[in-house]
């Protein structure tokens, strides 16, 4: 047991110090960037380092993180960088700043308004589950956008797969939300709470990130919207 215990130690301070070694070399290309750096090549390099920071965990370093993927994300979503924005979104809810939830609501829009890769999109609606009391519904329209979303973006085994996946979470969802614990349960849970209709839910997902963003919109939802295309 004891040499297991060393072995585990010695394995996690050596990831300590391969990350901190890399952050080094990310934070030495940071400096080495002058004002003519397009902006894109700096919002990667500032995102890599935040995320190593976050890994780090050290004193002051998720403070950094929020701050440098912050700048990150403006640059993605002026260059209309949807999905690079969400990873932003992601990394400063991780980092559990004052406004990490804040960061989860922003993000939350753009994936289910924008066509990003399925899995973010899925990841970032997760992280609403996870962040939401057994009781709320917000975690049941969170699971059903999830699971609409992996049907309508995907095809063949990665959609068959990724469903499977997707119906797992609203099946936890239901069990915690109302004890389901059958499929004539989970059914009529699907029915009462109008999940199969995405009319319906996406509307009620609307609702929920209206209200943990409040007046924190780091965008202009109208004009974004008025970009989208008709169909």
């Amino acid at each position: 047991m004891n040499n297991q215990t060393n072995i585990q130690f010695t394995d996690t301070e050596t990831s300590r110090k391969q990350l901190t070694t890399e952050l080094e070399q990310k934070q030495s290309q940071l400096a080495q960037m002058t004002p003519t750096t397009p902006p894109l090549e700096r919002a990667d390099i500032q995102y890599e380092i935040s995320s190593i920071m976050n890994e780090l965990k050290q004193p002051g370093m998720q403070e950094a993180a929020w701050g440098m993927t912050k700048e990150s994300f403006q640059i993605y979503l002026e260059a209309e960088y949807w999905e690079d924005a969400v990873r932003c979104c992601d990394l400063l809810y991780q980092t559990e700043q004052p406004a990490s939830i804040a960061a989860l609501g922003n993000g939350l829009w753009l994936a289910v308004t924008y066509p990003i890769d399925p899995a973010l999109s899925i990841l970032m609606l997760n992280n609403l589950i996870d962040d939401t009391p057994d009781n709320s519904d917000g975690a049941a329209v969170a699971a059903a956008t999830a699971h609409y979303l992996a049907d309508i973006r995907l095809e063949g085994e990665e959609r068959d797969s990724t469903m499977f996946l997707t119906l797992n979470m609203l099946s936890k969802v239901a069990e915690r939300h109302s004890q389901v614990d059958s499929q004539e349960k989970f059914n009529i849970w699907m029915q009462r709470l109008e999940l199969n209709d995405p009319n319906v839910f996406l509307k009620r997902l609307g609702m929920v990130i209206d209200a943990i963003v409040g007046e924190n919109w780091w965008y202009d939802r109208d004009k974004l919207r008025a970009k989208l295309p008709v169909n």
